[in-house]
Order: C-alpha cells, then structure tokens, then sequence
C-alpha cells in the first residue's frame, strides 16, 4: 500500500503518540484476553530450524535463520509468525476447551515488501483458544470474529475520549462475505480492488475462504497449508473456515487489514491443502507428523497487529509512526516530503 498525494499532518505530537500506543496495547490486551477467554504466555523469539514450527507464511518466505555456536552450530530461525507454536503449546500447557492463549509476538519477515503498512518488523497480538470439533464450522468462526471485532471498537472509542480530535469512525457491526460473494459483486475487479471497494462500503468486513482457489483458479489471496483450514467444504457448498478482519483507513482511503485468523486444520485439511500446494513433503516434519496423529487439540486462532491497530486508532499515515523500523532512503524522502515523522 503506497502512501497516496495528500495534506497530512499528524493529530497527536510524538510523546502523546507514545502515550497512546502504550493506552492501546494495555487495554486491548485485557479486553482482548476477557473476551475470548485467553491467558498470557511468554512467546519465543527463536526455534530450532527443521521441525516445521516457524512459518513461512503463504509457503514461499524464507526466515531469519543463523547457527548457534553453543549448540554445536544447530540451525536456529527467527519466528515469522506463531500459528503453529501456538497449537503445540495448547497441547503443552493442557490448556482445557473453550480457553486459550495470547502473546505479544516480535517477528522479522525479511522477504517483506516495505510500504505504508508492511514493515520487515512485526508485533502482533497473537492467540490460540481451544474447540471441539463440533465447533469447526463458520458460525463458530463468526462468533469470534464478532467478539474481536467489538474489543477494537471499544479500543477505539477510548481512545477518542483521551485525545480531541480522534473522533470514532468504526460501525457497530461487521459484514460477512466470503471471498466467493466478492468475485460475484466485482468480477471485473482484481482482489485488492474488491476489497477497497467492500471496505469502503461497509466500513468493517470479514473475508472469508481466502487460499482456496476461486472461480478464475487463482485464490483470494495466498494462504500457508499448514495452519488454517481454507479447503473444508461446508455446509452452503463455500470453502474455508478462516479470513481477514478489514476496515477502511480514512487516512489512506483504502481497505486496511488488521487481522488474519482461522479455525486450523485437522489432520485431514491440511494433507488436503499441502497436497494442493506441491508440500507433500512436509508431512515428514515433527510438528505435521504429530497432527496427522491427533497429538494436537482443534483450534482457532489469529493475529491481530499491533502497529496496525495503532496506525488505524491514531491517524496515522505510516507504520513507522507507530514502531521503530528500517526503511530505504527512498521512503524516508517520501515521508519527509508529505509531513510523517518516521520513528
């Protein structure tokens, strides 16, 4: 996402933007973790290279990863994300149904493509809760999404009664659309095009079934194989039980995504989805081989990002007005010639 020809000028002075940024993390986490039933735990930063616990996130993007000298020159990699280490760690903790979760993730995603929202550094919320397999189904996907969504409007609205001038934007409630319905209503458009196009309509939409491909063969958007489940055919004849939580940016006047959450795969999904992919071969990882046995319990889980979150509540026009990053002079220009300080 490119930052558009515009007049801007922040609505909050650096230190009030510090201030704010530290008001919305606190108090979104602890609405976030009542809502949902979640507990916090200490996330890691690193993992042993080979088991298939990072991620690679559409299946192409390569981490981090270095040889530690204290452990004999193992391979270690820097988490991208933690879909996966999030499902091993509700078996490890025992963590009983209708519970979860959540961590402050940091991540680097170095094959990132750095604009306006995408930075190689990543803080997210992320969570893992608990289901039965009965629950394995779009409503229970919908619930959720309805309950997260209500915790980032409350977030919002405290942070328009802290700092005049940052009035609420964001509508009561979220529209439901799977990725099937946008090619219908925009067949002439290309994915981002649909979702600027609903998003700008309805304020705050769910896409769902995103990675299974569409109509036209290709897929809403490219998606791993071997976290959520975008192949399960349900009940109305769609595919998925996952999808992204977007709003429109008025800053931007764009679709803007703040979450990409999912029921995961069982063991009979993801054989599906790596075989879709040409990744057959994963099936031979620890962590693949022990979902394929049932080790692990069924889940949904999701990130919702950090920055992003502040980006959107504060105005910003920039990521890296929210979190310190590297950018080329490029983009440093950019933004000093269109009024945003970069942290």
């Amino acid at each position: 996402m490119e930052i558009t020809e515009m007049t801007y000028k922040s609505k909050l002075s650096q230190r009030q933007t510090e201030k704010a940024i530290e008001l919305i993390k606190d108090f979104f986490s602890k609405n976030l973790s009542a809502s949902l039933r979640l507990r916090r735990v200490t996330a890691p930063v690193i993992v042993q290279a080979g088991l298939g616990i990072n991620d690679d996130l559409n299946g192409i993007e390569k981490p981090v990863s270095f040889s530690a000298k204290s452990l004999n020159g193992q391979q270690i990699e820097i988490v991208q994300s933690l879909a996966k280490w999030k499902r091993l760690t509700l078996h490890t903790l025992n963590i009983e149904e209708g519970t979860g979760i959540y961590t402050d993730m940091n991540a680097l995603r170095p094959d990132e493509i750095t604009d306006a929202t995408h930075s190689i550094y990543v803080d997210q919320w992320d969570w893992e809760k608990r289901l039965l397999p009965e629950q394995r189904n779009p409503e229970f996907l919908r619930d959720t999404v309805r309950k997260i969504y209500q915790e980032i409007r409350k977030t919002e609205y405290m942070i328009s009664e802290e700092f005049y001038g940052i009035d609420s934007i964001l509508p009561e409630n979220i529209m439901f659309f799977h990725s099937e319905d946008l090619t219908l209503l925009y067949p002439t458009l290309t994915t981002k095009q649909r979702e600027k196009e609903i998003c700008k309509k309805y304020g705050a939409v769910f896409i769902e079934g995103i990675g299974y491909p569409l109509v036209d063969g290709k897929p809403h958007d490219g998606r791993a194989p071997d976290y959520d489940d975008w192949s399960t055919l349900r009940e109305d004849g769609k595919r998925g039980l996952n999808g992204d939580i977007m709003v429109w940016n008025p800053v931007l006047q764009d679709a803007y995504e703040l979450s990409s959450m999912g029921i995961r795969v069982n063991s009979s999904a993801m054989i599906t989805q790596l075989e879709m992919l040409d990744c057959s071969q994963r099936k031979d990882l620890w962590f693949h081989q022990q979902l394929i046995k049932g080790v692990f319990p069924d889940s949904i889980g999701g990130g919702i990002g950090q920055s992003r979150l502040c980006m959107l509540l504060l105005r910003k026009a920039h990521i890296g007005e929210v979190q310190t990053s590297v950018w080329s002079k490029d983009t440093i220009d950019e933004c000093t010639s269109k009024g945003i300080t970069l942290f």
